[in-house]
């Protein structure tokens, strides 16, 4: 059926700037030359939008394709306006419902479906060991392994109900480390049982749910394998998941330009092992000449011999079979997203999953009160908002709840010392304040801001 071209390009999945399809990945989509495609923010300007696109994408491929995104919900959500908001994994477990999020992402898949997105990188089965992770967060479910294992089986269960192929990562956990490999290569220490016991845990609950997909972590586990990260470990992928586990499915990496990969290995080398490691969908974000060089050098390594072409058949086989589980067809109506029905239903989860610490007079807020000052700190998800003079999604929800609130939204780049003293006499005379932060424990400024405040 393929050509040995066509098979090294099943293994490639590949994302791109624009709201439109470039020529050249109409082109490689055209001649079989990549397996799919994955859309970021990047790629969103509104639903009608995006499903041309992805029609766009599968009308210019001669093979099937998966196109693939991250909605998460939470702060990894690439479709946010104009699409039906998830709370995130913490915030989801807070409510103590399976049910409901099973539910939240049975909606967040029928509404990636209505536009074409047959693949979601999601859920997140990473358990919080390090605070200090700013890679997981409140990407996490929490702390409790069998909570996080109930968790991750019912988004797996709602996603796939809903048509679309679940992904669960980042094998075999992230949790156990602060750096993030977007920036460097982590490394993590410590008993191989600790592992079996606590971290693998919410990954066989996906893979006894029949998850569609595994990605893969660019963490070096010293004690499994002391060379390579996850993402090019035989050990990891071929003996300890396929061979000790016994997955079978396909198995993608995480972005393969965060440079925990490319600065260690680089494109060409990286590509050839996470093949050799037995993992079968190779991911590159962002750089075209990248998406290349990562093409042609395990083409080479093909006709070398130094990849056989048995092991290139075994991945044709299971990306096969994902395509045909999870195939493109018969989509529900695109006016489902963000409908009244799915809106409700996020609500409710937004609802239950808030954790009421303490009270005072003051709370709830109520819509008439006044002298009220707000001071949130921003993510980064939000900067170019802040840059742009507009308020973020919880500043406008305060406003909107209470127009007399003032907002002032402090950027996560500038938090210096002028900018705590001038936050600090807008509070002054305020009757009530409100802080909004998502991790002061982590941002030492953030943190002596509120304690002045407070």
């Amino acid at each position: 059926m393929f050509t040995l071209e066509e098979k090294v390009g099943q293994l490639m999945m590949v994302g791109f700037e624009g709201t439109t399809l470039p020529e050249h990945i109409k082109h490689w989509l055209a001649t079989g030359r990549i397996g799919g495609v994955y859309l970021f923010a990047r790629n969103i300007e509104s639903p009608a939008q995006v499903k041309q696109l992805v029609e766009d994408c599968h009308a210019a491929a001669k093979y099937p394709i998966l196109v693939g995104i991250d909605q998460e919900g939470g702060i990894v959500a690439r479709l946010r306006e104009g699409f039906t908001e998830s709370p995130g994994a913490m915030a989801l477990a807070a409510s103590g419902n399976t049910q409901l999020a099973e539910d939240m992402a049975y909606i967040m898949g029928k509404e990636l479906l209505a536009m074409g997105i047959n693949w979601n990188f999601a859920p997140v089965a990473d358990i919080t060991h390090n605070i200090d992770n700013a890679s997981v967060s409140t990407r996490s479910i929490g702390t409790d392994k069998e909570q996080v294992s109930a968790f991750v089986q019912a988004q797996v269960r709602g996603f796939q109900r809903a048509g679309v192929a679940a992904t669960v990562k980042h094998f075999p956990g992230l949790g156990k480390t602060s750096i993030d490999t977007h920036h460097q290569l982590a490394r993590i220490s410590g008993s191989v049982d600790y592992l079996y016991e606590q971290d693998l845990v919410p990954f066989r609950g996906a893979i006894d749910s029949d998850v569609a997909c595994v990605m893969t972590t660019h963490v070096l586990f010293e004690e499994l394998d002391s060379i390579y990260p996850t993402t090019l470990s035989p050990i990891v992928i071929s003996k300890l998941l396929r061979t000790d586990i016994g997955y079978d499915g396909a198995v993608c990496t995480d972005c393969m330009e965060m440079k925990a990969i490319t600065d260690e290995y680089g494109t060409a080398e990286s590509a050839i092992l996470t093949v050799l490691a037995d993992v079968d969908l190779v991911l590159f974000s962002h750089t075209r000449s990248r998406q290349e060089e990562a093409y042609e050098a395990v083409l080479d390594a093909v006709k070398s011999g130094r990849i056989t072409e048995a092991r290139l058949d075994k991945s044709i086989e299971r990306i096969q079979h994902l395509k045909q589980q999870y195939a493109y067809n018969n989509p529900p109506a695109l006016d489902i997203i963000a409908s009244d029905t799915h809106q409700h239903v996020a609500q409710q989860a937004a609802n239950a999953g808030t954790v009421l610490v303490k009270s005072s007079e003051n709370f709830p807020l109520s819509t008439d009160a006044s002298n009220i000052v707000c001071i949130e700190f921003a993510t980064y998800l939000f900067s170019d908002a802040v840059e742009a003079g507009s308020l973020t999604g919880f500043s406008y929800a305060i406003s909107t709840h209470n127009p007399s609130v003032t907002c002032y939204i402090v950027h996560p780049h500038t938090i210096d010392d002028a900018t705590i003293a001038n936050h600090v006499a807008h509070t002054k005379t305020a009757d009530t304040v409100i802080i909004a932060t998502r991790n002061a424990h982590m941002h030492a400024k953030q943190a002596e801001l509120t304690e002045q405040i407070t």
